[in-house]
This record gives C-alpha cells, structure tokens and sequence, in this order.
C-alpha cells in the first residue's frame, strides 16, 4: 500500500514534525508511514486523511 501524504503535506506547507504534532505521533511516525515503512492504524489514517482535507481511498492507494 502508497500514500500521498508526502505529497499532500507539502503542498499545505507542513513539515513532518507539525504534522506528527498535530497528530500526538512523532516525526518518526510520520516518516515511516511516507516511505511506506508503516501502515497507519485505522484511527490514525482517518486522522490523516481529515486532517489533510482528503478520503482515505484518496490518501491511500493499495497495490495490487
């Protein structure tokens, strides 16, 4: 599974670390889920995807 929260994030002018704030995560987190090294809990990829103004079937592409 991809994402475009990379992608997403920069075109509103947030760094990982406001994000992962935003969140109650660590930059960490947020690194690993861009480079798809970590698959988000549910609760945490809605929180994404409300926070980035977006659908979680927009945010996340699975590969098939």
């Amino acid at each position: 599974m991809r994402n475009r929260i990379r992608e997403l994030r920069k075109k509103l002018g947030l760094r990982q670390e406001d994000l992962a704030t935003s969140l109650g995560v660590t930059r960490q987190t947020i690194n690993a889920i861009e480079n798809n090294k970590y698959n988000p809990s549910l609760e945490l990829a809605m929180k994404l995807a409300k926070l980035l103004n977006i659908t979680i079937e927009e945010l996340f592409i699975i590969e098939e």
